[in-house]
């Protein structure tokens, strides 16, 4: 990779996790980090890219906390800034019969008093992926402009852009939803939907339709993420569904984040997007195995060993 610029640059929203563990006690909550774009630029740095982060945290003790979190995980800083009136958003993960749930604390947060003018363009136009989501676009309509802003920016300094559906209709209306995620996928270089938030945005049910309007919208190649059914490539000529790897699920929170920052990673050495999709699978699946969506994110040995595990 370049020694020269960032590889990966993410913007969005961090949080602060607590997460509810499944041992006798149900009250109890593990202490951890989230937020969809910084997992994303964690994973790519754990996994040997040069990566920074643009965000807003409060001016308070959990804020100081994700600062210290990216510092040692090798994530630039610079483009962060601190915002001394508003707080750093919260969340709490609950766990039941039916999966993951989630509860938030993010109203009036300080990432989502981002705007354009406050951006670090020389930071963003120095990367060679950014990478965006539909919750850094969701948490306030400053926030979402800021995104379009630093699009336009990567794109003008010739970055390659990455972009992650992740539809959150507690933040904002489907309508609303469906014109800005539409409209960024026609912006982006690569789509990174979930199966269950593209049949929401264009009201299909099979993955190849839902595939298709992707394309449709603009994106030129598509990695549509299955959870256990694995994930669908197409780059527009050709189609392939990567299994997912048999492992013992803990916690799912942030798998889909590790997904792509792993097929950034290895889309930037050099592999084609189906290689850096059985790669990303492959972390994808190793970040399901303990609690949290930082703690589990794994290094290369422990992906290029589930790789080489028979199929």
């Amino acid at each position: 990779m370049s020694a020269k610029r960032i590889d990966v640059v993410a913007i969005g929203e961090p949080m602060v996790e607590f997460n509810q563990t499944r041992g006798d006690n149900p009250h109890h909550y593990l202490f951890g980090y989230g937020g969809d774009t910084s997992n994303m630029v964690i994973a790519a740095a754990r996994l040997g890219a040069r990566a920074a982060y643009v965000t807003r945290v409060g001016g308070d003790p959990f804020g100081q906390r994700l600062l210290e979190l990216w510092r040692s995980e090798g994530v630039e800083t610079r483009g962060i800034g601190i915002d001394a009136e508003a707080p750093t958003g919260v969340y709490f993960v609950s766990h039941g019969p039916s999966g993951h749930e989630f509860s938030y604390l993010r109203a009036g947060s300080a990432a989502s008093r981002m705007r354009p003018e406050d951006l670090p363009f020389d930071l963003i136009r120095d990367s060679r992926v950014l990478h965006a989501s539909g919750i850094s676009q969701a948490i306030s309509a400053s926030a979402c402009d800021a995104v379009s802003a630093a699009i336009a920016a990567a794109r003008g300094a010739g970055a390659k852009i990455s972009y992650d559906t992740n539809l959150r209709l507690k933040l904002w209306p489907l309508a609303r939803a469906r014109a800005v995620i539409k409209a960024s996928l026609e912006l982006c270089d690569w789509a990174l939907p979930s199966l269950d938030d593209a049949k929401l945005l264009f009201e299909r049910d099979d993955e190849d339709a839902v595939i298709d309007a992707c394309h449709r919208a603009g994106a030129p190649l598509v990695v549509l993420r299955c959870g256990a059914g694995g994930c669908v490539v197409s780059d527009g000529r050709r189609r392939e569904r990567i299994a997912a790897h048999r492992v013992e699920v803990v916690d799912a929170t942030g798998a889909g984040d590790c997904f792509d920052g792993a097929f950034a990673v290895r889309i930037l050495a050099g592999d084609d997007p189906f290689a850096a999709a059985r790669y990303a699978n492959a972390a994808a699946a190793l970040a399901t195995t303990g609690y949290g969506a930082v703690a589990p994110l794994p290094r290369p040995p422990a992906v290029e060993a589930l790789l080489a595990e028979p199929g």
